[in-house]
């Protein structure tokens, strides 16, 4: 089945609790918890099965916000030319 993962950020100020219950409705929804960010940010990666995308709720006054998870690269590694 296919998935898409997605990175969830909170705002600073929201209590541990609240995000906890996000990530617990999340799986409860059939969606897996990758990884979980507390340190530069707070939130979660999601892997989401496909089918169940729209089925998932992050309307939420602490949420952040929500994006695809994918490959940062800096624009000056594509730049650079080895001689």
């Amino acid at each position: 089945m296919p998935a898409s993962t997605y990175i969830v950020t909170f705002n600073k100020d929201t209590p541990d609790e609240v995000i906890e219950q996000h990530a617990k409705e999340t799986e409860a929804a059939g969606a897996t918890i990758k990884h979980r960010y507390n340190s530069a940010m707070k939130g979660f990666s999601v892997e989401v099965p496909d089918d169940i995308v729209s089925a998932l709720s992050f309307d939420s006054p602490h949420i952040n916000f929500v994006e695809p998870d994918g490959e940062v690269t800096t624009q000056g590694k594509s730049l650079l030319k080895s001689t």
